[in-house]
């Protein structure tokens, strides 16, 4: 058994509105096989179960006043625990001080590898990320925090070019145009769909991190948002192409933002959780969230969902 957490961040389940949500127009037809014909809006019956794929909704305000914001929403998501409760504030984009104590006390990575679960964090980072956090002028987003505090090893250039990592824009184009490395591997959104699916194969439990879609949501462009999610499609439809079945793909996001370009500002919509893949795991994971929908569930779940499975699972198999 294996899981590939997809994170998809800033994307939330919001109205049908042709106006302002890129969900409502874009061509995703992937997605929309999976989810039955279905595009990924509010209006869809929660939880949608099809032949091989669940939708269920997720609160991201986790019952704090304010907006969700990305650290403490991640946060939430990597520990199982409601980090805005716990501060009394939503916060982000990155971990401060009081989040990041939160994450060093037994995140998602932290706590599979006490239990002897092989994980592994599938972003490609530049060198200039490294020099950055080395000289305390960048800080580390929450889930690379969490992944480095697990000493799980965060991938560099020379991993993307040997194939054993994806870059954060999937095709490695934006590694050509914006980072100066200009003979970078590219890989079309298909092909990146395969290689997430290749590359899950060598660990019980990996993450790849998603970030472009809450920038186009702040950009408020319907035609750039458009062609970002026309580019996600090909690649779950790659991912979803590649998977043998065996274990479950998890999409899943922070807070709400792309699906409303009528304001620059996340929302208090609900995310998505999407899990491809073997049907009998999906209806495990869904039974033991235990909370009955409509507005399904939170944030917390989904660490509690992955750590089960494998607590329940006596003889993972071999990886590849």
């Amino acid at each position: 058994m294996r899981f590939l957490l997809f994170f998809l961040d800033g994307i939330g389940l919001g109205n049908n509105d042709t106006s302002i949500n890129p969900f409502a127009i874009a061509s995703m037809p992937r997605l929309r096989s999976l989810l039955d014909g279905h595009r990924l809006t509010a209006d869809i019956p929660f939880p949608l179960v099809s032949q091989n794929a669940t939708l269920a909704a997720l609160d991201a305000c986790l019952g704090v006043e304010g907006l969700p914001q990305s650290a403490t929403g991640q946060a939430s998501l990597l520990t199982g625990k409601n980090v805005p409760a716990l501060l009394g504030y939503h916060y982000g984009p990155k971990p401060n001080g009081e989040i990041a104590a939160c994450l060093s006390n037994n995140n998602l990575f932290i706590t599979l590898n006490k239990k002897g679960i092989n994980v592994g964090f599938l972003n490609a980072y530049p060198q200039p990320y490294f020099d950055g956090i080395a000289s305390g002028h960048r800080i580390p987003g929450a889930i690379a925090m969490a992944a480095n505090q697990a000493d799980v090893h965060l991938m560099t250039a020379d991993d993307l070019y040997n194939g054993d990592a994806i870059s954060a824009d999937l095709t490695g184009q934006g590694w050509r145009e914006h980072l100066g490395y200009c003979d970078a591997p590219l890989l079309s959104p298909a092909q990146a769909g395969e290689q997430l699916a290749r590359l899950s194969k060598r660990y019980e439990f990996s993450l790849f991190e998603y970030w472009l879609s809450d920038i186009a949501g702040h950009k408020q462009d319907m035609q750039h948002a458009c062609k970002l999610l026309e580019t996600l499609d090909q690649t779950i439809g790659g991912l979803s192409d590649a998977w043998d079945g065996k274990g479950l793909v998890i999409v899943v996001s922070d807070h709400g933002n792309l699906e409303d370009l009528g304001t620059r500002r996340h929302t208090l919509n609900p995310v998505p959780l999407l899990l491809i893949g073997d049907a009998g795991l999906r209806r495990q994971f869904i039974n033991n969230l235990g909370i009955q929908p409509p507005i399904s569930y939170d944030l917390t779940n989904v660490y509690k969902m992955i750590v089960d499975a494998f607590t329940t699972t006596t003889s993972p198999e071999p990886m590849g």
